[in-house]
């Protein structure tokens, strides 16, 4: 590499500024109240003991009452859920500890009322992250149309109702994007590594920056990794870190368990080729498969990035990042229709950045993935019919897509004579 292409992707990219009209703000407060009303509407029902919030409510109680090393017990963890519920959901709480000790002080309210409080804050984060995303997301660009996008992709609802983490995962990717853009590694770094809740969707990404070695990135995790980990051990001591180890190597091995999370019922690969051989062919056999692509998928981003942060920072940075994201998700081992939520800083990226004419395979893939995602009938759809891997092919596809969309943008730039390429 060049000294002054080497120099050039030390500075930070540019960052768009917001305009916010008052068309914007008016659109806004309507969101607002629809967001807000319908945390009220979900909180007064006794369905929300059949939310996913119940079960880590459960898992907050136990450190709250001081039962920490007994967490990953499952006879325990169903005594607890029993006492607290009439109408306990079935599955279990497998977070990391830090998430249980953290969310501890609302195991110290009634549940209705530690619902309803995290609902709110659900609330706030959906609404504060279209005005964290709208810089480098510019089209559409009416605001109605723009927050309508936010409305018409359904895991964030599902994540609002079911009160789960996944909305926070979604701003923590949305800080460092924008920190990254900015030049900001370690701040980067230190915002994912919040993400460890969700530990299956950070770490395939962090390997990516990994790769491309990008150790200030990787310094920032890695001391919110630590700090996260001495949280765990306060939570749930030596003996309750090996007990969530085991839970996690058996939930790991038994795919077809309804009460860790059935395989079908996940838009992951190893949903998929679960469902295609895990009939028909060992346990092992179909992790080996499930590892082998994951892992040539993640390879695969990294080079291709290394390969662009070698022309310098432009706007392939943008689908870069959508690219490694959709990979982080579809490479994770456990997600539902709500881990889909990440997704909606990459797709808003991606619809920025919607190639032109001369390219109609891409539009075409990525115009009918952005279709697919933004149909909120077809989750349901699938979950009903237990069929939810059928979302993985289509996240390859979008993935693989925006990288070669960022390739064809960097060889176009090329060839107009804006930059000659690194010998």
């Amino acid at each position: 590499m060049s000294p002054p292409i080497m120099a050039a992707t030390e500075h930070a990219l540019p960052v768009r500024k917001l305009d916010i009209g008052l068309e914007g703000i008016a659109v806004f407060f309507g969101a607002a109240v629809i967001v807000l009303a319908a945390v009220l509407w979900s909180a007064r029902g006794p369905s929300t003991e059949k939310t996913d919030f119940s079960v880590t409510y459960v898992g907050a109680w136990m450190v709250h009452e001081g039962q920490g090393p007994m967490l990953y017990d499952l006879g325990e963890q169903q005594r607890v859920r029993d006492s607290l519920f009439a109408h306990p959901n079935p599955l279990i709480y497998e977070h990391p500890p830090f998430e249980a000790l953290l969310l501890s002080p609302l195991a110290g309210l009634p549940y209705r009322t530690a619902y309803l409080l995290w609902g709110l804050l659900n609330a706030l984060v959906w609404l504060v992250l279209p005005y964290v995303v709208r810089p480098y997301a510019p089209v559409p660009r009416d605001a109605l149309g723009y927050f309508a996008l936010w409305f018409l992709f359904a895991p964030l609802g599902v994540a609002l109702y079911q009160g789960q983490p996944s909305l926070l995962l979604l701003l923590l990717y949305a800080i460092t994007f924008v920190s990254l853009k900015r030049g900001s590694d370690v701040t980067a770094g230190l915002c994912l590594g919040l993400g460890l809740f969700k530990f299956q969707f950070v770490l395939p990404f962090v390997l990516i920056f990994l790769f491309r070695r990008k150790w200030r990135f990787l310094t920032g995790f890695l001391i919110t990794a630590v700090v996260l980990a001495v949280l765990s051990l306060l939570a749930v001591g030596w003996q309750g870190v090996l007990s969530y180890v085991r839970l996690l190597l058996k939930v790991g091995s038994e795919t077809g368990n309804v009460s860790y999370g059935s395989a079908t019922d996940m838009g992951t690969l190893q949903g998929l080729v679960y469902a295609i051989l895990g009939h028909r062919v060992s346990h092992w056999l179909v992790s080996f498969i499930v590892a082998a692509i994951s892992v040539s998928l993640v390879l695969f981003t990294a080079w291709r990035w290394r390969q662009e942060d070698r022309q310098g920072p432009d706007d392939s940075f943008d689908l870069m990042f959508s690219g490694a994201l959709a990979v982080s998700l579809v490479t994770g081992l456990h997600m539902f229709t709500h881990d889909f939520s990440p997704l909606m800083l990459a797709l808003l990226l991606v619809v920025a950045h919607f190639p032109g004419r001369d390219h109609p395979a891409l539009r075409l893939a990525l115009g009918t993935t952005l279709l697919l995602f933004w149909t909120p009938p077809l989750y349901f759809a699938l979950v009903a019919w237990h069929s939810l891997y059928l979302m993985s092919p289509v996240l390859i596809v979008f993935a693989l897509s925006a990288l070669k969309l960022a390739q064809s943008a960097t060889e176009g730039r090329l060839v107009g004579g804006a930059r000659v390429p690194a010998q």
